[in-house]
């Protein structure tokens, strides 16, 4: 069975890939649990993140954004001190911080699946080197979201985003799940 070619062959990775990625979401807890996940993964490998996910959901108070929101100080410090998630205090606060702007959205889903149209953007992509890193819509989205309060939300954490939460549908044309998810 051929997959995108960044799935290796791990079975938690796989599963994701087959199950999740590219998917259209406009489920708010998803939405958020994974725009916090795509800015813990900043200068690091997606299956880093996937492998925490779970610690990620146990720490992080199962993503409810409005306990996120009242995390203390001193919740992320004993949080630094945790070796099942990525210790790192900037990601940590930003958590916090992205909790705290997205209570203020009127309608978060609207206004992420806005970027590209309110429906997800189909690609057809053949090969890795056509698969952009970043794209106007992930730049207008960037640039919004830091706008409102948001931040670990760069034009590529976006992009990524947006694969990942079926806004756009990045699977290869020789991927399996691409024509599942082509329609």
């Amino acid at each position: 069975m051929t997959r995108c070619f960044w799935c290796n062959d791990d079975p938690l990775y796989i599963a994701y890939h087959d199950e999740e990625w590219g998917v259209p979401s406009r489920d708010p807890q998803h939405l958020f649990e994974m725009l916090l996940l795509e800015g813990a993964q900043a200068g690091l490998s997606w299956i880093t993140v996937l492998k925490k996910r779970e610690r990620y959901r146990e720490v992080l108070f199962g993503f409810d954004a409005e306990r996120l929101a009242r995390m203390t100080d001193a919740e992320i410090e004993e949080r630094m001190r945790d070796p099942g998630i990525i210790r790192n205090r900037l990601k940590l606060q930003a958590a916090r911080k992205n909790a705290q702007a997205w209570l203020r959205l009127d309608d978060p889903v609207a206004l992420l699946w806005s970027f590209v149209g309110g429906a997800p953007k189909i690609n057809h992509f053949s090969a890795r080197g056509d698969v952009p890193a970043v794209t106007a819509e992930a730049e207008a989205m960037s640039k919004a979201l830091k706008k409102l309060g948001f931040t670990f939300v760069g034009p590529t954490i976006c992009y990524a985003y947006m694969q990942a939460t079926g806004m756009v549908m990045d699977h290869t044309t020789d991927c399996h799940r691409y024509r599942h998810l082509a329609h």
